[in-house]
């Protein structure tokens, strides 16, 4: 029986490692689905629209956006027709879950990166223009933070900014 305690605990510990790699982000993210699913790619390539069309200005700006050529549903499909029945002719809000949130102690201003560094949004938020769905929403129990891929590391904008000459020190970025 000697002998076979090594081996035992081995197995034990592999097998309580392997449940943990697998359990541990089931318990600890929620998942949640968007308001509806948005062809961001079909935008794009039939109606021409820029990032900017629909992200700056706030939820009311994009709903404006989305009305002035939904106000009736121009397809077919159900997502289109959650968007115009509930939201647009309510005239409510669409709530997407932000899968781009950074943590409260940082601050980022567009503004700066857009405008004069030229930034094109797909560098730091991915190539949303090509995504025909919007996906699912994880969010830590714990922190609150979403787990997007989208979600900048701050090692990602330090890595950036070092290409590109510029210096921001601590408070730069930092509240």
């Amino acid at each position: 029986m000697r002998h076979r305690l090594p081996l035992l605990f081995l197995v034990g510990f592999a097998a309580v490692l392997t449940a943990g790699w697998i359990g541990f982000p089931r318990a600890l993210y929620v998942t949640e689905s968007q308001p509806f699913n948005f062809n961001h790619r079909l935008h794009k390539d039939q109606a021409a629209q820029k990032c900017v069309d629909c992200h700056s200005g706030g939820a009311a700006a994009a709903l404006a956006t989305c009305a002035g050529c939904h106000p009736e549903p121009v397809g077919t499909t159900q997502d289109e027709k959650i968007l115009v029945a509930s939201y647009i002719k309510p005239g409510r809000e669409i709530v997407w879950k932000s899968s781009a949130r950074q943590p409260v102690n940082v601050r980022f201003p567009h503004g700066p990166h857009v405008d004069k560094a030229k930034i094109a949004c797909d560098k730091c938020h991915g190539a949303h223009g090509e995504s025909t769905t919007v996906g699912l929403y994880q969010e830590d129990r714990i922190s609150g933070y979403s787990r997007g891929a989208l979600t900048l590391s701050m090692s990602a904008c330090e890595d950036c900014h070092r290409q590109k000459g510029v210096e921001a020190g601590c408070l730069g970025c930092h509240k």
